[in-house]
């Protein structure tokens, strides 16, 4: 909380009547984020401030969610039926700031703040979806994950966690009518417009099952002739609450559920899950365990870029380099596997470590693939990245600024694509990678071919940071030794109750998190990943909030694709290397 006091000075300094409140040390924010309570008629005074006024503004908004509060046994001093939190990054400080606006039960409704930050129209679009939460003067809000049918807003308290909590589900024929009447396409209902008086509607749609998108994710195309002039993506269909079943599992047993999310991204998903437990209940982690997770979540970085540079050549004709790349793949596995037991999702992490110490002869396998691997890079420069047919379909197609990127929320190699040097294990480094010597590769354009090349040169870095955890593993223990780590210490549970009982409870129950409230981030393999938890002083999680970056980049699709062709839009898709799990969540 060391920089509050400045900011608050600052903002008070340009709007003196703004009522800003700190959050009072007995909330327990444990995350170091200023954090501050404000009156709703205030809301856009303050955004207009942080955003347009700063020397120094809060450009990006990373993200926003809402709390129902309404079973809350340690509630903030503040708080009513819900709270709505809004998270915002200056990057020119490289300092975020959180915002909390209190909302009773008769007035759930705040002003929206999409003329500030565009980004912002989905995230509003599902706290109204989720906790039925109005944004006035909202540009279309509307359903974003659940279907316009749903009855209810699914993460308030009182909506049902499980299926057994529900009658059995039926569908009679006139609720399968207005079912089916619920799908047909009407244009001003997506917020679509005429471009003019004298022109009509024109639709191809792709999907929800199109060979080109990477799981099942529809976009309604507006076209004139070829061109595209405008296009809606519609979201939701891989969404199956998994915010949602963080209050129904205890802290240990939700990790597997973490894998789920990025579904490439293996243990890059656990990352900050459990590095926020662990700063709720105060876990220091061994260095030889810190130095396990980052050389693991960097093989499935490289895992994940490796799918895409396959799919993103087999999207533009060349189908060659998706089996090639898919060996090297399964030879990675193979140490994954030998490592954990499994291999897409292993869900490898724990609190306060890792589940298991590295086998014998992993420095073998490891020390292989290290010097395996780049020589078919260079053999991949060639067959991909230097094709005249690629670079013409990439080169120049889905191009945006930086301005624009930092305006719609891209995070991660979209980011870095348009020049903009800003990676998160550097300029905020996480769990040990202050420790590692790696370069943030760069593009220049911001368009399909620079995204391209970000990553492939990411798989380089990521290989060089590899190395160095071969080269340099601590010895020491795996896991803290903490009352709180899952699974906890066993030691001594055969020679005392006292150890006995607590174990027992720890591993059926789960470790009970003091109540507090944080939110880590990790740049993960698609941008940057959080999560944003609440405990209340309880064995499961009060709130679970996953910021997810391919959310934010598909709604930038409007802005990137108009005026491209339908082969274009391919090239763009496949560049924005999206994992539909990862959006819906």
């Amino acid at each position: 909380m060391l920089q509050a006091v400045p900011l608050l000075d600052e903002i008070l300094a340009l709007s003196p009547k703004l009522k800003l409140q700190p959050v009072s040390a007995v909330e327990n924010i444990v995350d170091d984020i200023p954090s501050y309570w404000l009156e709703k008629d205030q809301l856009i005074k303050l955004m207009q401030v942080l955003k347009q006024e700063l020397a120094q503004p809060f450009d990006m908004c990373f993200d926003i969610t809402a709390i129902d509060e309404s079973e809350r046994e340690h509630p903030s001093l503040l708080s009513q039926a819900f709270t709505v939190s809004y998270h915002l990054r200056s990057y020119q400080r490289n300092q975020d700031i959180r915002i909390k606006v209190a909302l009773n039960i008769t007035d759930k409704t705040l002003e929206s703040v999409c003329s500030l930050w565009p980004n912002a129209n989905w995230y509003e679009r599902e706290v109204w979806d989720m906790f039925g939460i109005v944004f006035e003067n909202h540009p279309h809000l509307t359903r974003i994950l659940m279907p316009e049918t749903w009855k209810g807003h699914p993460l308030l308290k009182t909506h049902p966690a499980r299926a057994t909590e529900m009658d059995p589900f039926t569908l009679s024929p006139y609720q399968q009518d207005k079912e089916q009447a619920a799908l047909q396409f009407n244009p001003e209902a997506w917020g679509m417009k005429r471009q003019s008086k004298d022109s009509d509607f024109m639709f191809l749609n792709l999907g929800p099952n199109h060979p080109s998108v990477h799981g099942a994710f529809r976009i309604v195309l507006q076209m004139e002739g070829e061109e595209i002039i405008d296009c809606v993506p519609d979201i939701g269909y891989h969404h199956r609450g998994a915010e949602k079943m963080g209050e129904r599992q205890s802290w240990h047993s939700y990790i597997p559920y973490t894998d789920r999310i990025d579904y490439l991204g293996g243990v890059m998903n656990n990352f900050p899950y459990v590095m926020a437990v662990e700063k709720l209940a105060g876990i220091t982690v061994p260095d030889r365990a810190k130095v396990i997770r980052i050389m693991t979540a960097e093989m499935f970085r490289i895992l994940s870029h490796l799918l895409f540079y396959g799919t993103f050549a087999q999207d533009l004709g060349a189908l060659s380099p998706i089996f090639y790349m898919f060996i090297d793949r399964e030879k990675l596995f193979g140490i994954i596997e030998a490592f954990t037991g499994a291999r897409m999702h292993p869900s490898w992490f724990r609190i306060g470590g890792v589940a298991q110490d590295l086998p014998k002869g992993w420095e073998g396998l490891v020390r292989d693939y290290v010097n395996y691997l780049p020589k078919r890079l260079d053999e991949y420069e060639k067959m991909v990245m230097q094709n005249s047919i690629l670079k013409q379909r990439t080169v120049g197609i889905g191009a945006y600024s930086t301005q624009e990127a930092i305006d719609w929320g891209v995070t991660g190699p979209g980011l870095r694509a348009t020049g903009f040097s800003w990676d998160l294990r550097k300029q905020r480094p996480y769990g040990g990678y202050d420790q590692f010597d790696f370069d943030v590769p760069l593009g220049q354009n911001g368009d399909c071919y620079d995204r391209c090349r970000v990553r492939v040169e990411e798989m380089r870095q990521s290989i060089r940071i590899i190395e160095q955890c071969l080269n340099n593993m601590p010895e020491g223990p795996y896991k803290a030794e903490h009352p709180q780590t899952t699974p906890p210490l066993k030691d001594r549970t055969m020679r005392d109750i006292d150890t006995l009982i607590p174990h027992f409870l720890n591993v059926s129950w789960g470790p009970v998190i003091p109540a507090g409230e944080v939110s880590i981030s990790v740049e993960a393999t698609k941008g940057i990943m959080a999560y944003h938890l609440i405990s209340d002083g309880s064995t499961m999680s009060y709130r679970t909030r996953i910021r997810t970056p391919s959310f934010p980049h598909l709604q930038m699709l409007p802005l990137i694709s108009k005026g491209q062709m339908v082969a274009d839009l391919i090239a763009t898709l496949g560049s924005v290397d999206y994992v539909m799990a990862d959006v819906d969540r």
